[in-house]
């Protein structure tokens, strides 16, 4: 399969100049490749000898190159669609060459372009053929029959490549499209993955928030009775200091400030973040 070449290229031109007078036509090719100048060159002289009386006589020819042109072009784009098409189904995270398939969309267009110009204009030198057969009794020659024969039938070569040219285009979208939806697809497994995990995250800190609630309460009371403000021992039994309430004094201050700065630490942090800005 041939790579398709991404380089900008020259536009080959074709200009046709008709002398009635002398009976001779003026071809001016530009910046034709030469293996096209020498086939074209080729058929031009090898052209019946009918012909060359009727003006239309080198149109063939030239539509017959322009199909030998587009229908390759045609083809390479196919085995590329064709290629992704048959690709297996990648292991892990796609990683869709998007470049490579944005370079081939391009040729597509171009080439969807092309045919149809190339269509409508055969179109339009058929219509001047007709018009010009129709016009004098000698123009209606076997000659002049065998040119818009060969004209329709190139014509029809050139259509069913534009059709063809079309379902690549159709084709190589919806490969986009397929890579596209993979990759979503793959991301949004990822993403129903991790909120699996976080789930599992919340039910173990639930559960931790639960043993902590549990053992905490027993935990504070026994800090409380091993403070040295109970005494336990001696004959007088079971005592308690005259200023336990100095724990209090501490403990619920403290307790409250904590619990404030906590509530409103998101708004204290927002203004000092203003303040530097």
């Amino acid at each position: 399969m041939a790579a398709l070449d991404v380089k900008e290229r020259e536009i080959p031109e074709l200009r046709l100049v008709s002398l009635p007078a002398t009976n001779q036509t003026v071809i001016l090719a530009f910046d034709l490749d030469p293996p096209i100048k020498e086939r074209f060159l080729k058929a031009v002289m090898k052209s019946d000898v009918s012909w060359l009386n009727n003006p239309f006589w080198v149109y063939p020819h030239i539509v017959e190159q322009i199909a030998l042109i587009q229908e390759p072009a045609v083809w390479a784009i196919r085995d590329h669609v064709r290629s992704m098409e048959t690709e297996g189904k990648p292991e892990g995270r796609p990683q869709p060459d998007y470049r490579r398939l944005h370079d081939i969309a391009r040729h597509a267009i171009h080439v969807n372009e092309t045919l149809d110009i190339a269509v409508q204009n055969i179109e339009h030198i058929l219509m001047q053929h007709e018009s010009y057969t129709n016009s004098k009794p000698d123009n209606a020659s076997a000659a002049s029959e065998d040119i818009h024969l060969r004209l329709q039938s190139w014509q029809s070569f050139i259509t069913n490549l534009r059709s063809r040219s079309i379902s690549n285009e159709k084709r190589l979208q919806n490969e986009i499209q397929l890579a596209f939806n993979t990759v979503a697809q793959h991301d949004a497994s990822v993403t129903l993955e991790i909120g699996r995990a976080t789930q599992l995250d919340s039910a173990t800190m639930k559960t931790i928030a639960f043993v902590t609630l549990t053992f905490l309460p027993p935990t504070f009371i026994c800090a409380i009775f091993s403070m040295s403000f109970f005494d336990f021992g001696g004959d007088s039994g079971w005592s308690m200091s005259n200023k336990f309430w100095v724990y209090w004094v501490f403990a619920i201050p403290t307790t409250v400030f904590t619990t404030l700065v906590w509530t409103y630490w998101p708004n204290i942090r927002r203004i000092f973040l203003s303040k530097n800005e």
